[in-house]
């Protein structure tokens, strides 16, 4: 079984619906009376939506348990508008009228699944009445070996939708929503078979297939924060450096009251071999690193960098990394978190 398949459900699924429509129209003329009082256009139909583009609509269906709630937050993190187990009842109003459910949202996913009432026999039909006007929809169906979502519904602990009359177990309840799931499942446009994916391999799948631009990949965020030992160590750390080695302004009678932002005191550590020395290996070390953390598709890095009270050495190390990754091109964050406690 593949891990990435690309279907034909969409060419399917716009000839359906425009044969659909085609007899739905036929049907309004042949019951028309009046040729003067035309019935006013559906919403959501083309006339409704000359003047906008189509919304993105990402419909993520699939098995129980093959990580729809991971891809959703995928969705959410590429700036799509995201609903998670939408009953079909408010379904079927946003697929007809999106502009008016949707306001200025032009990307939109949602999650729907056995857990709606009717979802297997109603949402292959929902499908055929869109319109290619007004919604440009991809339905990405999720699923996994039996032997996956039994592992992982025995880690979570959770009950899958299907065993809740408490007569049904967990295989029996795997197999029966494969059945019902058959036709939606070969109406799809995308297939991701999640058995041996981690999160970062579903992450990047979904960006890789649905970020529109580079742009639309959200950014690594580079966090860089001095402190001092002597105050603990900062809480969720990523990568940590100690800097104690470094000569320490603070025995300087004329430099204890400045900081490291001073120039006095940069000028001070940059006197001896060892500053600069650390600033470019550390910048070497991020250069390596930061790549590769954002292949990681990571939102996130923080670098702690700790001297004894958090005001001198830290904090010039701190500020000259900064400098050299933010004009390296690297999102960048400073801050100094003990700058202002007692010398």
């Amino acid at each position: 079984m593949t891990e990435f398949t690309k279907t034909g459900g969409a060419r399917r699924r716009r000839a359906a619906g425009r044969r659909l429509r085609a007899k739905t129209v036929q049907n309004t003329k042949a019951k028309s009376t009046k040729l003067d009082d035309p019935a006013p256009a559906a919403a959501g139909t083309v006339s409704a939506a000359v003047a906008r583009p189509p919304i993105r609509l990402a419909l993520i269906t699939g098995l129980s348990g093959s990580g729809k709630s991971t891809v959703a937050k995928c969705f959410e993190d590429l700036g799509y508008y995201c609903m998670d187990n939408l009953p079909l009842s408010l379904l079927r109003p946003l697929l007809r009228s999106p502009a008016d459910h949707l306001g200025d949202s032009r990307r939109v996913a949602v999650v729907t699944d056995v857990r709606a009432p009717g979802f297997a026999e109603e949402l292959p039909r929902l499908l055929q009445e869109l319109d290619d006007a007004a919604i440009e929809a991809t339905v990405l169906f999720l699923e996994a070996s039996d032997e996956s979502l039994v592992r992982r519904f025995s880690e979570t602990r959770r009950r899958h939708p299907l065993t809740l009359d408490g007569d049904t177990s967990l295989h029996e309840a795997i197999l029966e929503e494969r059945r019902l799931l058959a036709n939606l499942r070969g109406a799809a446009d995308m297939i991701f078979d999640t058995s041996e994916w981690s999160i970062h391999e579903i992450r990047r799948q979904v960006w890789e297939r649905f970020a529109e631009e580079s742009s639309d990949r959200p950014q690594l965020v580079v966090s860089i924060q001095s402190f001092g030992f002597k105050h603990g160590i900062p809480y969720g750390t990523d990568l940590l450096f100690d800097v104690r080695f470094l000569e320490n302004p603070h025995f300087v009678p004329d430099l204890r009251a400045l900081t490291g932002r001073d120039a006095r005191v940069v000028h001070y550590l940059e006197s001896g071999t060892e500053f600069n020395e650390l600033v470019e290996r550390l910048q070497e070390l991020m250069v390596f690193l930061l790549p590769r953390y954002r292949d990681e598709k990571r939102s996130y890095l923080s670098v702690a960098v700790g001297c004894t009270g958090g005001r001198h050495r830290s904090v010039a190390v701190c500020e000259r990394l900064a400098h050299r990754l933010a004009n390296g091109g690297w999102a960048v964050r400073v801050d100094h978190r003990d700058l202002d406690k007692e010398p």
